[in-house]
């Protein structure tokens, strides 16, 4: 049978779609989700997993999986693509491309673009590219007050089914009553809370006290109001310790904590919130294991050069967070490989709330093929993305990308073979 290689992922797509019924086949994978490790095949048509054992036979495209793991493509619920308004830091087409280098087939965008998402026109502006590119998914998270005003809420009434999320990322809701406002709001529209936590006030004096102090609040807040919130990039030992007491009698808290604030400390690398010491990320990696911490997510946040060297806080973290997070947890034998899928996977599509992270039939074919032997050497210069800006320069890890398929089609394609 001959043997076709691709480096070029529109190549492959066109080649794919010469039917109209998209069907693939991954033969001899170590198949991984969150509950499952076998070694078997994945079979998926029309866009979704159909079959998926040992010893799958179909007349179809198939990728020889030998030697590689087959997971579920990973979901982000933290990431900035900068469109509209600053797409000479990234835009949503090199976005997208990042993601799929990452193993990714979903993210969720943040709203603090220019200008800031707060009505469904710019929503559907971004959906619509979205949909024109058809590369990966996207949500698109919406302001909680009008244009980050910190006041304003009327906005919420005219948001429509397709916004799940909202959130005043990068800024925050001061005011206590407008929080309580906004979760009253986002209970009876069904929404959930993305709470980025850092008192305006505070933080001059103490980024920790800051954090902590809002997120002491919110959980308050969400105690008394049943509203569901989730928080943003976790980075201190006294908020998980809060967020793991909190959630023994509330279930509508979730968290995410992100690959740089597991894997690095003591590290003066501009990010908001700044990389913590070592016993915060020993007690973040202990939420990881107890399961207070829910899933990781990137906050994707690239800049222009000139913006770094200014201050902009950020890291280009997509298409690095596999491999940091695999070494740091997995290789490390802090979790196992299944967990790491809930967290990648399973977690944040269940916030979600959309049929990926998991290998079950009926769910989307969104699958990541990886190398987990391959050590790489990361080099910002070598990022798809537009930012490059990364504190991880020169740092070996292991397991490459292969491959990312989204509903059957090869949409990154890191050199793998297709079988004609």
């Amino acid at each position: 049978m001959k043997k076709r290689a691709y480096t070029n992922a529109n190549t492959v797509i066109k080649y794919i779609l010469g039917r109209d019924n998209v069907e693939l086949l991954i033969k001899n994978a170590r198949i991984v989700d969150k509950d499952k490790d076998f070694q078997g095949d994945i079979y998926i048509k029309d866009g979704k997993i159909s079959a998926y054992g040992k010893d799958l036979n179909y007349n179809c495209k198939n990728i020889d999986g030998n030697g590689l793991v087959a997971m579920p493509s990973f979901l982000d619920m933290h990431v900035h693509f900068r469109e509209p308004g600053y797409t000479y830091k990234e835009d949503i087409y090199t976005g997208s491309k990042a993601a799929l280098k990452g193993g990714y087939t979903f993210v969720n965008l943040m709203g603090n673009t220019k200008p800031i998402v707060s009505n469904m026109e710019i929503v559907n502006y971004v959906l619509d590219r979205a949909n024109k590119l058809d590369l990966i998914d996207i949500h698109q998270v919406v302001s909680i007050t009008k244009n980050f005003d910190g006041e304003t809420l009327a906005h919420l009434d005219e948001l429509d089914n397709r916004v799940k999320l909202i959130s005043d990322d990068g800024k925050g809701v001061q005011s206590n009553l407008i929080m309580y406002k906004a979760m009253l709001k986002a209970k009876e529209k069904g929404l959930i809370l993305i709470a980025h936590e850092e008192d305006k006030e505070i933080v001059a004096v103490s980024t920790r006290l800051s954090e902590n102090i809002m997120t002491f609040r919110d959980i308050y807040l969400s105690n008394i109001t049943g509203a569901k919130l989730h928080f943003a990039h976790v980075s201190t030992k006294e908020s998980i310790e809060a967020i793991r007491n909190a959630k023994i009698d509330n279930p509508n808290i979730t968290c995410e904590v992100t690959p740089h604030h597991i894997a690095l400390y003591n590290n003066d690398y501009k990010v908001n919130p700044p990389i913590r010491e070592k016993e915060d990320v020993r007690a973040i990696i202990e939420g990881i294991k107890d399961g207070t911490v829910d899933m990781i997510a990137t906050d994707h946040a690239p800049h222009s050069r000139e913006d770094k060297k200014k201050g902009a806080p950020g890291i280009s973290g997509i298409e690095t967070a596999f491999s940091i997070s695999y070494t740091t947890l997995v290789k490390s034998g802090e979790i196992n490989l299944n967990r790491l899928s809930e967290l990648m996977s399973a977690n944040p599509a269940k916030l979600a709330k959309i049929n990926k992270g998991e290998i079950e039939r009926g769910y989307d074919g969104d699958i990541v093929l990886i190398d987990l032997n391959k050590k790489i050497t990361i080099d910002g210069d070598k990022f798809i993305s537009k930012g490059k800006n990364t504190p991880f320069n020169g740092m070996e890890f292991y397991g490459e990308i292969k491959a990312t398929i989204r509903r059957g089609e090869i949409k990154y394609n890191g050199g793998i073979e297709i079988d004609n």
